[in-house]
């Protein structure tokens, strides 16, 4: 197989990036959909005293809803794996992309520093578990999907020649006089 000197992605690896975000955001459906029937593993230091309330707009928005959301970007990690169609539709797949590590990104950032400033808020009634596991655990894992998805788009469509077989040179003829 030729190498295309263009090509920045090493072969065999095209949609790597993609692949790793479809499965960060399946774990995250998972994960809520397990939490919404009725599941805690984890629910309380995220959730607080909604993990014991579960009132019905945060079951449905909250679990059910974001477990949603997460298979929706399942599914844009998938196609951000295949090759890059052509026109809007390419367009539009990169553009999802690079809005998801944007949303994952701030939501990981601005959490993170309202907990490690302690300008939450006294109304939010954050416990010490709550901030710690914050802290620790679920924030860092929005900042490494959100830089997962970022990967991805950048990547998207730079190995097309790798993905879809051998690359094409272009085809040269030499003639020699009188032909």
């Amino acid at each position: 197989m030729q190498r295309d000197p263009q090509n920045k992605t090493t072969p065999g690896r095209s949609g790597w990036w993609g692949r790793g975000a479809g499965a960060w955001a399946v774990a995250f459906a998972a994960l809520h959909f397990s939490w919404a029937l009725g599941g805690s593993w984890g629910l309380s230091v995220s959730a607080g005293p909604l993990a014991e309330e579960r009132p019905g707009w945060f079951v449905a928005v909250g679990l059910w809803g974001v477990g949603g959301l997460c298979l929706v970007g399942g599914g844009l990690g998938w196609l951000l794996a295949r090759p890059r169609p052509g026109g809007p539709t390419g367009s539009a797949v990169k553009a999802l992309g690079w809005c998801a590590c944007a949303v994952l990104l701030v939501r990981g950032i601005a959490i993170e520093v309202l907990l490690l400033l302690g300008t939450a808020g006294p109304e939010l009634d954050i416990s010490p578990a709550q901030r710690l596991w914050s802290l620790t655990l679920w924030n860092p894992w929005f900042l490494v999907g959100g830089l997962v998805f970022g990967l991805a788009a950048r990547e998207f469509g730079r190995a097309q020649g790798s993905r879809g077989g051998a690359i094409r040179q272009p085809v040269t003829t030499s003639r020699g006089p009188g032909r």
